[in-house]
């Protein structure tokens, strides 16, 4: 399978996929490796959105810690 490179370029050829099997585009040799590779790249879309509202939580309760200790 391809490396995958970042979310957005993970994010289009997921809809890509998505779009060839509603399609009817893909032929029943190619399915079971675009669910596949679909299946890969929902996972990578997953892990970075996760890593990505873990950071921005962190980054606002700091900027709430911040606030409060001024406020003292």
């Amino acid at each position: 399978m391809e490396k995958i490179k970042d979310y957005e370029t993970a994010l289009s050829e997921l809809k890509t996929i998505v779009s060839k099997i509603e399609n009817d585009s893909v032929s029943v040799d190619e399915l079971t490796k675009k669910v596949e590779r679909a299946s890969e790249l929902i996972k990578y879309c997953k892990t970075v959105l996760t890593k990505t509202e873990t950071e921005v939580n962190s980054a606002l309760d700091d900027m709430v810690d911040l606030n409060e200790d001024s406020d003292d």
